[in-house]
């Protein structure tokens, strides 16, 4: 049999559950009414124009980064066609990979365009030098140029990720001809057509 004092404790918790039940539902009621009575027409103006705000920003958005992707394709391509244009197709990947290793690295620009435009200071000639050295020249291939095609289609697979890397992180190459001063003590990784491949 229940004490007094606990069918006090319940008749007392009860009745707070009613009161709040109460208040809730007056407070449901006002908030009801004040919707409907208040003029929507400010608050439906904010929201179209927060909306349109919201999507012209998601437009300007989608359009850069797009402007970016295509960027870097025509960098990575350009590079591929002025670096690579008469090598077997597997050294065009090679230097589409080397490029891409750069950006990677952390010790290069962090982007396509950044790597394949950089400049480093040559002591000896006393100026900027580009790091390949097409890019001081204003040629450019032509777009409908079949070997330029091939170009962009080995960029394009490799900026995709569709070609499986060969080059175990390759940064630097050379002609096979030369031998630069940067290449002693380093050991060659691959050595694909006219190019030796270092890391």
């Amino acid at each position: 049999m229940e004490s007094i004092g606990d069918m006090r404790k319940k008749r007392y918790s009860r009745n707070r559950i009613r009161r709040s039940a109460s208040l809730i539902a007056r407070a449901w009621g006002d908030l009801r009414y004040s919707w409907h009575a208040l003029d929507k027409g400010p608050l439906i103006v904010v929201g179209v124009i927060g909306l349109v705000v919201a999507a012209l920003g998601y437009l300007m958005q989608s359009v850069y980064t797009e402007k970016a992707r295509i960027q870097d394709l025509a960098c990575l391509a350009f590079n591929v066609y002025f670096e690579a244009r008469g090598e077997p197709v597997a050294g065009q990947y090679a230097v589409a990979e080397v490029t891409m290793n750069r950006v990677a690295s952390g010790r290069y620009p962090d982007t396509i365009c950044g790597v394949v435009h950089q400049k480093n200071w040559d002591p000896l000639r006393k100026r900027y030098v580009s790091a390949f050295s097409w890019t001081e020249l204003d040629e450019r291939p032509s777009r409908e140029d079949e070997t330029f095609r091939q170009a962009w289609a080995v960029a394009e697979d490799v900026y995709y990720g569709r070609h499986v890397p060969t080059l175990k992180g390759a940064t630097h190459y050379h002609a096979a001809y030369i031998r630069p001063s940067w290449a002693r003590g380093n050991k060659p990784v691959a050595r694909i057509g006219s190019h030796i491949f270092y890391k």
